[in-house]
């Protein structure tokens, strides 16, 4: 079985130069890694995209140093070539350009398709495809030549919840996204979440799958 890691910035730094460097988080959501890599980096600048325009919002409100936030996707990012130093795409991989420095370092971490929180999930946000087309992009991303793969890794992280209304209000009903949840599909949904219920919530383990590529030039 692969290592439970409680806290992703740990893999991060473990396997990316991140002190003193110019990062982007492309997807960055509510910036929760890119506030706590700057408490621990403080001489690091981080600039987080988000496409979602209630999250770009908030973010707005909770300024931090160090800290920035553009509103753009990552397919269209709104900012000039060789900017950065590392991006980093936590569950929010597309096939784009990227605005990198030659021997910039991207880290892609990405959910693998398999476990029991996946069983629940794709009931009704089904990733088996997209999330196979992340990998294909990435290996053909070596094979032009412009990439190399400098670090890959396997871990298990920690996710619970509440209860169902818990896990409905943050995965079945995210502000950026409509899964088209009707009575039907919260019925099918909540009958499979069930049995993993405790006295104390539900508990899972999300394997992830983080690969380094470093920019040539």
């Amino acid at each position: 079985m692969n290592a439970l890691v409680n806290d992703e910035l740990d893999v991060l730094a473990s396997l990316v130069p991140i002190d003193g460097k110019a990062i982007i988080e492309l997807g960055c959501g509510a910036a929760k890694l890119a506030r706590t890599l700057l408490h621990r980096h403080p001489d690091s600048q981080v600039t987080g995209l988000e496409v979602d325009a209630r999250q770009h919002a908030k973010n707005l409100a909770s300024p931090q140093p160090g800290l920035h936030f553009v509103a753009g996707g990552a397919q269209a990012i709104p900012l000039s070539d060789a900017s950065f130093d590392v991006a980093l795409m936590l569950k929010s991989l597309h096939h784009v350009p990227l605005p990198l420095r030659p021997h910039g370092c991207l880290y892609v971490s990405e959910p693998v398709y398999r476990g029991p929180l996946n069983e629940v999930i794709r009931l009704f946000n089904d990733e088996g495809v997209v999330r196979a087309a992340a990998q294909a992009a990435m290996d053909a991303a070596t094979r032009s030549g412009a990439w190399e793969q400098a670090a890959e890794r396997f871990f298990e992280m920690p996710v619970s919840f509440r209860d169902f209304a818990d896990f409905e209000t943050r995965m079945m009903r995210p502000t950026f996204a409509d899964h088209r949840i009707d009575d039907a599909k919260l019925v099918e949904v909540g009958t499979a979440f069930a049995p993993h219920m405790t006295s104390d919530g539900a508990h899972f383990t999300r394997p992830m799958h983080v690969r380094v590529l470093r920019k040539h030039t």
